[in-house]
């Protein structure tokens, strides 16, 4: 696992003005902590900390620079703007090469599931315990074959060398769906339909049949039961 090295600054003023003229400057602001040190207000170049979450994962780990001092450290929480995605804080925590940390890992589907089986996300993360230094991106799930009314478990995972499974053994991670057929999708609709008061048109065959301006032969005159030679030769008379 790669580390990123960041040159970070302190932070002596707080509040919502001053985080924002942090941010117009290029930088976000962060508070760093752990192993009983104090609370450290400092700010990250955007650009370089938004790079190394990209590229290292949202367990990414960092070489915090401050004041010429290295830290290594690993992002605990990070606020972003619902709209922008800016950055807008981050809480660091202090881990030091060798120490065990817990962290939620992403999972992360590969495979494609046996035909008309489609796979159901439970989990979208699980809790680990590993080396700071060797925290994994994402966990593999290889989902190639598998039926609907199966299952895998987070005990089911395959875990990194030396990392510990946190999260119930039992977890349902992925579920396994019968995709429905086009039967069953047709009476689903027409039932949300009802239950909404809509009323269905007529298929256009039907609507084709009923058409308005359709040309319908008269019957012929039977009555007389005479011929139309007939008639024609009585006019002439």
């Amino acid at each position: 696992m790669a580390d990123f090295r960041l040159e970070a600054e302190t932070r002596t003023e707080f509040g919502k003005g001053s985080a924002r003229r942090t941010r117009r400057a290029g930088r976000v602001p962060a508070v760093l902590y752990g192993h009983g040190q104090d609370v450290v207000h400092l700010s990250l170049p955007a650009r370089e900390f938004a790079a190394a979450l990209r590229n290292g994962g949202s367990n990414v780990l960092l070489t915090v620079v401050l004041e010429g001092k290295e830290q290594l450290a690993l992002t605990k929480a990070v606020q972003r703007d619902p709209l922008t995605r800016v950055h807008e804080h981050v809480d660091l925590l202090v881990v030091r090469r060798g120490e065990k940390t817990t962290v939620d890992v992403p999972i992360v589907i590969v495979g494609q599931p046996a035909p008309d089986s489609i796979p159901n996300h439970q989990l979208n993360t699980v809790s680990i315990e590993a080396d700071a230094t060797k925290l994994p991106e994402s966990i593999e799930v290889d989902v190639t074959g598998r039926q609907a009314g199966q299952g895998i478990t987070a005990g089911d995972l395959v875990l990194p060398t030396g990392s510990t499974l946190i999260t119930d053994p039992e977890a349902l991670v992925i579920g396994f769906l019968g995709a429905p057929t086009a039967e069953a999708l047709e009476a689903e609709l027409a039932e949300a339909e009802a239950e909404a008061g809509i009323e269905r048109e007529e298929s256009d065959e039907a609507a084709e049949g009923a058409g308005e301006g359709d040309v319908v032969p008269e019957p012929l005159d039977q009555g007389s039961g005479e011929s139309m030679d007939a008639a024609e030769n009585s006019t002439d008379d």
